[in-house]
């Protein structure tokens, strides 16, 4: 059995899990940072390459919307539930005309994209969540959430959000303890310094992706909610039945599915009611260039008016519309989100590069590369430090680490691990892994000691 003081004790239990998380979730993260570059690195050559679908002719009169859906129906078979209308409201651009199809996966409306002045179809694919990606970023979205694996490869990145913040806060606090007196010149000292400038450098962006992506995740993100529900942080939404208390929304509703009741396939709402619907939101209030309207759900609910326009100023106002009385029966303002909400909405939307446009882009790509370098720094640190197969040392195990700790150590970190572990499942679950593989090292590791005093 090794002893050490405590503060050693601690120390090698940090480097142990810091470790631990680089070499067996690393991986994830770089996978992780890679695809989620290259989503945030695509939406210019996303619409250069549907760029006929995205663009109308500039010259002549707008039809009215009634006209634009009517042709939509019709390209479509006129057998799909109309979902939602997102007009074009700018010269050049087509308006999308969103239908529910049972044959598409969650989140997901076959769109047809209607040129507002010649009434041509110019596109029919299928778009995908709020903020209406087209193929291309689409499958990137899916390899960055789940490796094209549907829901259990996202495990993958729920474990690589869990540990992320860890694997940030550890770093730099082993940094602090353990970094050289003097300046040293070698290989190592030289990656080390490099992975840990590199940890300095992006330790807030791995905090708040951390923070963000765990909302996103398929375990963590319910205690999330739960969390955000308790403290009165959830965002507003607009009351769309006719009568009823205000409802709360996700801000990450576009990565869910979207149901649709069979009311909603049954009714074939008047397509004259969109052109009046829209008026009247902009008369009330709603201002944005970027819209979506949707027709009720059922005969007892309203029409809803939202802004998506999710870059800086924020414009995501929403309006409730009663259309047989033709008056706004409900709103919502982004101006009046509580704090939390305004955070959330932000946060999320800087993840996915929307919020400050190209800037938030060039950002996010660097950031994105500079993880991956810094991980493989981390990787090159371990190869170049390594120990000599026939080595073994206790201190260099998890286990005895966490064993040399001070009782009160090892109490408190035990009630840590499975706080953490109940809060985040996925990290507690991997964390039991690690402790597994961990104990058959210490076994090996304690029986090659006995096996040298026996000599």
């Amino acid at each position: 059995m090794t002893t050490c003081t405590p503060r050693a004790a601690w120390i090698n239990l940090l480097r142990r899990l810091h470790f631990a998380v680089g070499l067996f979730v690393g991986p994830f993260i770089f996978v992780a940072a890679l695809t989620g570059t290259l989503y945030v690195a695509t939406p210019q050559l996303e619409n250069l390459l549907y760029r006929d679908a995205l663009t109308a002719q500039i010259q002549g009169e707008p039809h009215p919307l009634a006209e634009q859906i009517a042709v939509a129906e019709q390209a479509s078979g006129g057998h799909l539930a109309l979902y939602a209308v997102r007009p074009s409201l700018t010269a050049g651009e087509t308006t999308r005309v969103m239908f529910s199809d049972p044959n598409l996966g969650e989140s997901e409306n076959r769109a047809l994209f209607i040129d507002p002045n010649t009434l041509a179809v110019k596109g029919d694919m299928t778009v995908y969540g709020t903020s209406g990606i087209l193929p291309l970023r689409q499958w990137i979205d899916y390899a960055h959430r789940s490796l094209l694996l549907g829901d259990v490869g996202r495990l993958y990145s729920e474990l690589a959000a869990s540990w992320m913040w860890f694997a940030a806060c550890g770093g730099i606090v082993l940094w602090f303890y353990t970094r050289p007196k003097r300046r040293i010149k070698n290989r190592v000292q030289s990656a080390r310094r490099l992975h840990v400038t590199l940890g300095w450098l992006l330790l807030a962006g791995m905090l708040l992706f951390s923070a963000t992506g765990l909302t996103w995740s398929q375990w963590a993100g319910g205690n999330v909610d739960k969390l955000r529900a308790a403290f009165n942080w959830l965002t507003p939404q607009v009351n769309t039945q006719l009568s009823g208390e205000r409802m709360m929304e996700d801000p990450h509703a576009e990565h869910h599915a979207h149901g649709m009741s069979m009311d909603m396939a049954m009714m074939q709402p008047d397509l004259v009611t969109f052109d009046d619907v829209l008026h009247l939101a902009q008369k009330a209030g709603i201002d944005a260039r970027k819209l979506e309207i949707r027709p009720p759900k059922s005969h007892d609910r309203a029409w809803t008016v939202t802004e998506i326009d999710r870059s800086w100023p924020t414009q995501v106002d929403a309006m409730a519309i009663d259309a047989s009385k033709m008056q706004v029966v409900d709103r919502t303002r982004f101006a009046d989100f509580p704090l939390m909400a305004k955070l959330t909405r932000w946060g999320v939307d800087f993840h996915m590069g929307l919020l400050f446009g190209v800037v938030n882009q060039i950002l996010l790509i660097a950031f994105g590369l500079a993880l991956c370098v810094a991980i493989v720094m981390g990787y090159r640190l371990w190869w170049v430090r390594r120990p000599q197969p026939a080595k073994y040392n206790p201190l260099l195990t998890l286990t005895q680490s966490w064993c040399d700790l001070p009782v009160s150590g090892r109490i408190a970190t035990f009630v840590i691990a499975i706080l953490l572990g109940m809060a985040m499942p996925v990290l507690g679950v991997s964390l039991l892994l690690f402790m597994v593989v961990d104990v058959l090292r210490w076994r090996m590791a304690n029986a090659a000691v006995a096996a040298q005093a026996a000599e």
